[in-house]
């Protein structure tokens, strides 16, 4: 690491009430098991000092939420007159630096949850008028579900959910210098989501992690980051500023989730309460390839949580008269959906939600999910058990709410695709192309395993080639739903800058009759499952539908970027790489209740598939890049296998390693065996070439 390099930081220099929350969740620092938000050591206006504890959830149905944990790098009796506050999240090293004026005089921390041992957490402060404080300022605690207490110098706290909960020891040591007090505090927190466990395992855990002591820990901390970022950091150069927001969002990602036991993987990661810690869609399809690609234990604990739900997913589809599993579109403590069915509307007036009931790509999502997981890893005892039971209950879940007509051709109707801009439309083509795919996916892994009836594979079979997908070879396009092509084809490209929430500003009723699109949709197949769709519709449909797209998600800008550079269209993919990189650390949509993690996730796959044009095919790992003139080079790091591959490509130029060796497709050239002597390839009128 360059110590100089600015890329490697997030700095904020002073306080302004109104962005703290922003700012917090930004600068948040976690483990995979809780996460702390960036908030000054001491209180301040607008400020708000938090702990998110992954996967402990207390309420029940749409009221579900993440228990709240009291926090630890709150400091006593500096109170701060006009802060002069500065902090900087140096991401390399995963450690937060902050600097104030107080009262009492300058104060600076250094904090950090670590990386190498989940749940422990250290903070040191210097300063003058430091002293241990002795519940060590539990804030955040409802004292309805959690108490505190003192026991041997040390503070502790609990707290309890439904099933689940954390308990948290800490302890301040203060020591005198010439410059006045320096503090370091210790803590742990022990969590569990399906069970509360005890003050007294979280008082041993503290003892053992003192015998360390401070700076023991965080130089495993420190050396932890380092070895994941030496298999991670992805490199452009040529763009300082992209530099440093792809390192924001890799830094956010890599702290989501942790190896081990399963992951309830929220929409705001564990960077704040936004969606009350719920796991949607984005947890499948954004965040887990990433994870799959470069710590495939943490992929696979996600993928723990959606298996320990299978049942109650079955139990759903058959309470609505389906057959298979029918995963909750908000999903939370036992898999049972949360979705609200009503929320307020900007008028006050209540506002249904269908997204429950009817956004049923959610199904095939999962099982895309568990095939990423598989092809990246090639974890076979996953694919032919849990990962297989999952693709069969999905397809039999598909093959249950299919129609077929008179003529044959099979219908989902009544449905909400991922523009949920229209709702209950019929023949949503990206919700009937993946169910198409996960029928045809889970009979290929049914044959190969000599498992289920032939009978019901041939159903399946045939159900997935009957079913409509909106396709036209005339036009290459594909129609997003039945009857989209007759409304009103605003073009909100010329109408509004983007990101634009188009039902907010044009009115709901006027966008469902219109061809506006919430995000990309008919686009997401060809990112998701280029082989499922017609060869050479990309273009087409890119033409068409981009324009019309609003990206009143914030899911929606990075792929389309990553398409964009498959196609070509180099100014416009920046265009809207430049949207999603910038999306958190400008603001441009409220990071208040946390930090976008699924588009940081789109982040890396618009690069790593777009740009790079890297991606899993069974055996074999399919390598084209595309680079932008404005870029020097592009270097990236994947596991593929069990193999580290490292790609740079550099204009018309492409080196690759791959330790141990691998099986890489470049371009349409022939299948190679690359191993770790570099192999060079150059472009050629388009094609990619071996290197003289």
């Amino acid at each position: 690491m360059d110590a100089d390099d600015p890329s490697w930081s997030v700095v904020f220099d002073g306080f302004d009430p109104a962005m703290e929350r922003s700012r917090a969740a930004q600068l948040t620092i976690a483990d995979g098991t809780i996460g702390t938000s960036g908030a000054p050591p001491v209180e301040l206006p607008g400020s708000r000092a938090e702990v998110i504890t992954a996967g402990v959830f207390s309420g029940t149905g749409a009221a579900t939420d993440l228990v709240r944990c009291p926090t630890w790098t709150r400091l006593g009796g500096h109170p701060a007159v006009d802060p002069e506050l500065r902090r900087e999240l140096n991401l390399y090293e995963g450690v937060l630096y902050q600097e104030m004026r107080t009262t009492r005089g300058r104060v600076h921390t250094m904090t950090f949850s670590s990386l190498a041992r989940p749940g422990v957490v250290g903070l040191r402060a210097g300063g003058p008028g430091l002293t241990p404080a002795s519940d060590l300022l539990w804030t955040g605690l409802d004292t309805a579900t959690g108490a505190t207490g003192n026991s041997e110098g040390a503070s502790w706290a609990r707290v309890h959910g439904e099933c689940g909960g954390a308990a948290i020891a800490a302890r301040d040591e203060v020591r005198q210098d010439a410059d006045g007090a320096q503090l370091d505090r210790l803590g742990v927190y022990v969590t569990a989501p399906t069970r509360r466990p005890g003050v007294a395992t979280a008082l041993r855990r503290l003892a053992a992690m003192e015998q360390i002591g401070f700076d023991g820990l965080l130089a495993e901390h420190r050396a932890a980051w380092a070895l994941r970022w030496a298999s991670t950091d992805i490199r452009v150069d040529g763009d300082e500023a992209l530099q440093r927001a792809i390192r924001f969002s890799l830094f956010h990602l890599i702290g989501s989730a942790r190896a081990g036991g399963e992951t309830a993987l929220g929409a705001r990661g564990l960077t704040g309460p936004g969606y009350k810690g719920h796991v949607f869609w984005d947890a499948d399809i954004f965040i887990l390839p990433f994870l799959a690609a470069t710590h495939p234990a943490a992929a696979r604990s996600m993928l723990e949580y959606r298996f320990r739900r299978l049942g109650a997913s079955i139990a759903a589809a058959t309470e609505q008269g389906y057959g298979g599993a029918w995963f909750a579109w908000e999903s939370a403590l036992d898999g049972r959906d949360v979705t609200p069915r009503w929320v307020p509307g900007p008028d006050g007036q209540p506002i249904r939600i269908w997204s429950g009931d009817c956004e049923l790509h959610v199904v095939a999502d999962v099982a895309w999910g568990v095939d990423a997981y598989v092809q990246w890893t090639g974890d076979q005892a996953f694919a032919d058990g849990p990962g297989f039971r999952i693709l069969a209950e999905t397809a039999r879940f598909w093959a249950s709410r299919i129609e077929v007509d008179a003529g044959g051709r099979g219908h989902i109707r009544h449905i909400v695709g991922p523009d949920e801009y229209h709702e209950l439309v019929d023949d949503n083509a990206f919700t009937n192309v993946m169910a198409r795919w996960n029928l045809g996916r889970a009979a290929s892994e049914a044959r190969r395993l000599g498992a289920l009836n032939a009978d019901e594979l041939e159903r399946w079979d045939a159900l997935a080639a009957g079913l409509v997908d909106g396709y036209d070879p005339a036009t290459g396009l594909y129609e997003q739903f039945a009857g989209y092509f007759a409304l009103e084809p605003l073009i909100i490209r010329d109408m509004l800058p983007r990101p634009v929430w188009a039902d907010t500003v044009l009115g709901r009723e006027r966008v469902q009759g219109s061809q506006v699109v919430k995000q990309a949709d008919v686009l997401m197949l060809h990112h998701l499952i280029p082989e499922g769709v017609a060869p050479g519709s990309l273009g087409p449909n890119l033409a068409y539908y981009e324009p019309r797209t609003a990206h009143g998600s914030s899911l929606s800008p990075a792929i389309h970027a990553g398409l964009l550079a498959r196609a070509g269209r180099f100014e416009d993919a920046l265009e809207t790489l430049q949207m999603a990189a910038q999306l958190d650390l400008d603001d441009l949509v409220s990071s208040a209740d946390g930090v976008h993690v699924a588009t940081m996730g789109g982040l890396w796959q618009a690069i790593v598939n777009g740009f790079g044009g890297i991606r899993p095919s069974r055996d074999r790992l399919l390598v084209d890049p595309r680079i932008p003139a404005s870029w020097t080079s592009l270097e990236i790091p994947v596991r593929f296998r069990q193999s580290q591959v490292r790609v740079r490509a550099t204009g018309d130029r492409m080196d690759i390693t791959a330790r141990p060796s691998a099986r890489v497709q470049v371009g349409s050239l022939p299948v190679q065996q690359i191993g770790a002597t570099e192999a060079s390839f150059i472009r050629r009128d388009g094609e990619w070439e071996p290197a003289a």
